[in-house]
């Protein structure tokens, strides 16, 4: 090796879905390895697009030992892999993969982001929630309210909540009642919403902004301030707390780092490190 070249790349880590460019997932994951001292790991991102994860996964050499997956390959992840853990399998997707000697195995560490988010916003024990879309992202939602004692859900949709969804929720004992998304969005009298529709997608109407106020998160993080995010402010005149989904993205990546290296993630740093690059962008 020349001197100051870089060295050989040992090992391979990245983010693949479709919309990917986006993705903060490279920020977050290299900061971890700088962090943990992992010379020679690497993390980049690949456009994969729906029905195309499991040729991308086939393709993939020796070196490669995990991916994180966006939209819309989760539920496609966890029916190529080889084992599953029993989150992913609870929600019927999965946004992780991890190479082992088993195989691939498939994790959902969206449900550890969300709670985490949710924990640091304030929340501890809530009883009634409201979830905006019903995919697999919503479904990851349904799984953390429920470890937060949510019994009463309210699921926000454009027409029918999907099948596997509302098998969810009805497994976990969930009383569920479905609302058109053209009916608005209620926020009188829960304790939490949380948006699963995608980045840049039109807000839907807010209503019932009296009484007790719920903390609100929309997972989507670009563009921000979101659509339903100044929606909800505006209607209540911003007495409520928006959380962006930069916060859950990073707590579900602290745990993607510790499955795929078997090191800790180091929280602090990989969160300085998201900081700065929302500040740049934020300025640029």
């Amino acid at each position: 090796m020349v001197r100051g070249q870089p060295g050989p790349v040992l090992r391979r880590a990245g983010v693949v879905g479709s919309p990917v460019a986006h993705s903060l997932s490279p920020v977050l994951h290299r900061a971890a390895y700088a962090e943990l001292g992992l010379r020679g790991w690497s993390y980049d991102r690949a456009e994969v697009g729906s029905g195309g994860l499991a040729r991308h996964v086939a393709g993939l050499g020796p070196d490669w030992v995990g991916l994180s997956v966006t939209m819309p390959g989760k539920e496609e992840a966890l029916a190529l892999a080889d084992v599953a853990g029993e989150e992913a399998v609870a929600v019927g997707a999965a946004n992780t993969l991890v190479r082992g000697e088993a195989g691939w195995s498939a994790h959902n560490t969206d449900v550890h982001g969300l709670t985490a988010a949710l924990h640091e916003a304030g929340v501890g024990r809530a009883g009634r929630a409201v979830v905006v879309g019903g995919g697999a992202t919503a479904r990851s939602v349904v799984v953390a309210l429920h470890a937060l004692g949510v019994d009463r859900l309210t699921c926000c949709v454009r027409d029918d909540l999907r099948p596997a969804t509302r098998e969810l929720t009805e497994r976990i004992g969930m009383v569920t009642t479905v609302r058109l998304l053209a009916e608005g969005i209620p926020l009188g009298g829960v304790d939490v919403v949380v948006s699963t529709l995608p980045g840049g997608a039109p807000a839907p109407p807010v209503v019932g902004t009296t009484g007790r106020l719920p903390v609100v998160m929309d997972v989507s993080y670009d563009p921000w301030p979101s659509a339903l995010g100044t929606a909800v402010l505006s209607a209540t005149g911003g007495r409520v707390q928006v959380v962006r989904g930069t916060r859950m993205l990073l707590h579900q990546a602290v745990r993607q780092v510790e499955l795929m290296t078997g090191r800790p993630g180091p929280t602090a740093a990989m969160d300085r490190a998201l900081s700065r690059h929302l500040a740049a962008e934020a300025t640029s």
